[in-house]
């Protein structure tokens, strides 16, 4: 599976034509609307994403989608549509405020070049997954035209079942059974049965694997038979790049491998089942919500079902980076400004990009590499979050992670870095914290928990030295010492005392409180111990 939209991609053509005018008016006005004038008939062969930052590609008969048109001046704006325009472009589909919509109906009758508003709140992955869905429509159906009555997704299951012979199961991506077979002599297993009256897959030691795989593949993958339950073909359902669900049809042919009709059954019907699924995505969650979702079970690792990397279109083998705002003495409204303002950038260069409040912190998880792609990613937004959420802003850098068990801990990262930032544990802290930079005082704070944890690993003597004033001074010129390396008149220029009183101190604590320091490894671990206590 594609799993990210990248910037820029080539565009999907399509068979049969389809007018702009038409796509405008199947989305409807709560999705897309035309500014100005429509101009002629164009037709759209295909769909392509857009940067501005980048030349405009040969466009023809192609409708681009531009996330990030939205800080353009009218100017610049207007040179993009006509550029657009020579390169023979449908159109131009972009995110504006209302003030600006004069400006832009000027300049698509300027440029004879069709612009389209999409709404605030269609997010532009959505948006993509119905263009592609609508683009696709004209294509050949899974059987002959029929009445499919009220229950679509139970008819296609049932056309389904009679080809392959055994029961068909019609899922969401949360596993439950949104439709099922029900013909006369169909094949089928406990395993389909028990899910069949309870709506729900049933655990199983295959699950995780089997669906990251099939969520992940293009076309039919088919599963052998595994102890009591039946071979079967699976394919994804999406959208575009957009994962909905899955079908899963018992295999009743004898076939070992899936065969090019059985695969192009499961492919047409991946689009039916999609086109009802996106229908009730676009009627009833038509924002980030069940993405924002799935973010926030891969941050608290609670009920995990493997597949949500393939769900968010993040591909495993590259990874993903996850970033923790922290606004100091932010209250709920600056925390949602600033997920906002987080999301809004990074979309424009990460589409995948998902991010959610929570716990008085922002975090997002986009498709990374590497700790200073995520870096580079993070690094403009800070101007912004300055301006419009305010000074002061931290960003936890954490990952890349390549398995949705992971992120919980990254999560984890995250949060230490935050701490560290918060409490100036590194001289000249930088606004973009990372493990690298902050690795010392990590180290200190897993000692410090360890020692809280195992008392055998404390020696007493240092406890001792550390529970009563008189003798503190006496842990704190050890302390000073180690950290000079057992430079006695640097420690005591540190301590503001004379060098006498540094030996007389480190002669108390070996004589009087046995204090070992004779090797290097006694000598860490008093070092280890007295820095712990100092946090």
């Amino acid at each position: 599976m594609d799993a990210a939209i990248p910037p820029n991609r080539v565009a999907r053509a399509v068979g049969p034509r389809v007018t702009l005018a038409e796509l405008v008016e199947q989305l409807g006005p709560r999705t897309i609307t035309a500014i100005g004038s429509m101009g002629g008939a164009a037709h759209v062969v295909g769909t392509e994403f857009f940067d501005i930052a980048d030349e405009v590609p040969d466009a023809t008969g192609t409708l681009l989608l531009a996330p990030s048109t939205a800080s353009l001046s009218t100017a610049r704006l207007a040179a993009v549509a006509s550029g657009a325009a020579e390169r023979g472009a449908a159109g131009l589909a972009v995110k504006c405020s209302a003030e600006r919509l004069p400006a832009l109906a000027a300049i698509a009758e300027a440029t004879g070049l069709p612009l389209l508003r999409v709404a605030d709140r269609i997010s532009w992955r959505l948006l993509d997954a119905q263009l592609t869905r609508l683009l696709g429509e004209a294509e050949a159906p899974l059987a002959g035209p029929q009445d499919r009555g009220a229950e679509p997704l139970f008819a296609l299951a049932n056309e389904l079942a009679e080809f392959f012979g055994g029961s068909v199961a019609i899922e969401d991506l949360s596993r439950n059974i949104l439709a099922y077979s029900s013909v006369p002599g169909q094949l089928i297993d406990a395993l389909r049965t028990h899910g069949i009256l309870a709506r729900q897959v049933p655990a199983s030691p295959y699950n995780d694997d089997q669906y990251r795989t099939v969520l992940r593949s293009e076309g039919a993958v088919k599963y052998p038979r595994l102890g009591e339950e039946e071979p079967r073909v699976a394919v994804a359902i999406r959208a575009g790049a957009l994962p909905l669900g899955s079908i899963w049809a018992i295999d009743a042919s004898g076939e070992g491998r899936v065969t090019p009709e059985q695969d192009e059954r499961m492919r047409r019907a991946s689009e039916l089942a999609g086109a009802h699924l996106l229908d009730d995505l676009r009627v009833h969650a038509t924002n980030q919500r069940p993405r924002e979702d799935r973010l926030r079970t891969l941050l608290t690792g609670i009920d995990l079902t493997g597949t949500e990397f393939a769900e968010l279109g993040i591909p495993e083998e590259r990874g993903a980076a996850l970033l923790g705002f922290e606004v100091p003495g932010a209250g709920p409204t600056a925390i949602a400004q600033l997920r906002s303002t987080a999301i809004r950038h990074l979309v424009l260069h990460r589409p995948d990009a998902v991010a959610i409040a929570h716990r008085g912190r922002v975090y997002a998880l986009f498709t990374a590499g590497s700790v200073d792609e995520a870096v580079r990613m993070a690094e403009p937004l800070l101007p912004l979050i300055d301006r419009l959420v305010g000074e002061g802003t931290t960003v936890a850098v954490a990952g890349p992670v390549h398995r949705s068990g992971e992120v919980a801990g990254a999560r984890e990262l995250a949060d230490r870095l935050l701490s560290a930032a918060a409490r100036g544990s590194v001289p000249e802290m930088p606004r973009i914290v990372t493990a690298a930079g902050v690795r010392p005082s990590l180290v200190v704070e897993r000692v410090a928990e360890l020692f809280a944890a195992a008392g055998e690993l404390r020696d007493p003597a240092i406890d001792a030295l550390r529970a009563t004033e008189p003798t503190r001074p006496i842990a704190d010129t050890l302390l000073t010492w180690l950290e000079c390396f057992g430079n006695v008149a640097q420690a005591a220029e540190r301590l503001g005392v004379h060098q006498n009183t540094v030996r007389h101190r480190l002669a108390r604590a070996s004589e009087a409180h046995g204090v070992r320091l004779e090797t290097a490894d006694e000598r860490l671990a008093v070092w280890l111990q007295l820095r712990a206590t100092a946090r």
